[in-house]
């Protein structure tokens, strides 16, 4: 199989993916055409129906199987698939596994590294409020560690959720030994719930998309309601570290633009958003450079950086 991750411009594609999207589409001159996105296990691919009524184009939607003939371009510091002809395969065609992306580390060494920092919360309310869902919780544990981190620009991938967890909760760790002002037993567990309620807001694989509640709700109320219901079980557990925990979760994108009922009022708080953004835009640096086809010069205007990208140069050289 040729894989997405290995496409290279002027190359002839001739193989099966999973049609993640498809959308119908106008150009300025009124020409019909189709958006299409593809995917296997090293991630996706824009591609486009230049001329969805021609020959050799059949009917096919999003969540189907296709045969795909196109040729590789570059747009905008991307690949894109040129698409000659497509046709639906059935599900028998095809393995799986190879058109699920999923986490390059190890997902069980992975949730092992996040463990050692549960075992350091001395509190005894927030150790039995996090081992409530990172111990005993089967359910919850097997999702969380199958789920991706959002739906395209960052950890969009099986065991996504986890990678980014684990990442801002080492980042996290690191701030608390260099700035004693910050209280591990509010910042760690703070941490690890601060995206659970992505497995409610986006679902499960291959769909990987917004749910109702998570067009409706968000991964922040969501996960807020969440670890509400779980303090309510917990006989004693203060008030006041409920109320610092759950505003921790509900102000972590920092700006109410960016999405967060709150802004940071404690250094905790501040602490989580810096961590989150963090990992965040260095991991989606991460798979737009790994994504550049090798080019070292300018990949164009990106907009989930808001910025025209460069490679950085290699001083090894």
């Amino acid at each position: 199989m040729r894989y997405i991750k290995d496409m290279s411009e002027g190359e002839r594609v001739q193989d099966i993916y999973l049609c993640k999207y498809k959308q119908s589409a106008v150009t300025k001159n009124g020409k019909a055409y189709d958006n299409v996105i593809l995917q296997d296990k090293t991630g996706t691919l824009d591609a486009k129906v230049w001329e969805p009524n021609s020959m050799g184009i059949d009917e096919f939607d999003a969540m189907d199987y296709v045969s795909v003939v196109g040729e590789v371009t570059i747009f905008n510091g991307a690949k894109q698939l040129n698409i000659k002809r497509i046709r639906r395969v059935s599900q028998e065609e095809c393995n799986p596994a190879d058109y699920l992306p999923v986490s390059s580390r190890d997902i069980e060494e992975m949730y092992q590294e996040l463990m050692k920092y549960v075992s350091k919360i001395k509190n005894p309310y927030m150790k039995k409020l996090v081992d409530s869902f990172f111990v005993e919780d089967k359910e919850f544990i097997s999702k969380f560690k199958k789920h991706s981190a959002a739906k395209t620009v960052h950890h969009g991938f099986i065991g996504g959720l986890l990678e980014h967890t684990l990442g801002v909760t080492r980042i996290c760790n690191f701030f608390t030994e260099h700035y004693k002002i910050l209280q591990y037993d509010l910042l760690i567990p703070a941490a690890m719930f601060h995206d659970i309620g992505k497995i409610w807001e986006i679902s499960p694989f291959p769909e990987n998309d917004y749910t109702d509640d998570g067009q409706l709700l968000g991964h922040i109320a969501i996960g807020c309601e969440l670890v509400g219901e779980r303090i309510r079980k917990i006989e004693g557990f203060p008030p006041k570290m409920a109320s610092e925990l759950k505003h921790c979760i509900l102000a972590h994108h920092g700006e109410l633009e960016f999405g967060s009922p709150k802004k940071p009022a404690l250094v905790e708080a501040m602490a989580l958003n810096f961590a989150d953004v963090a990992d965040d835009k260095l991991e989606m640096m991460k798979e737009i450079l790994e994504n550049a086809d090798g080019n070292e010069g300018w990949l164009g205007f990106n907009r989930f950086a808001d910025s025209n990208l460069r490679k950085t140069s290699d001083y090894l050289k």
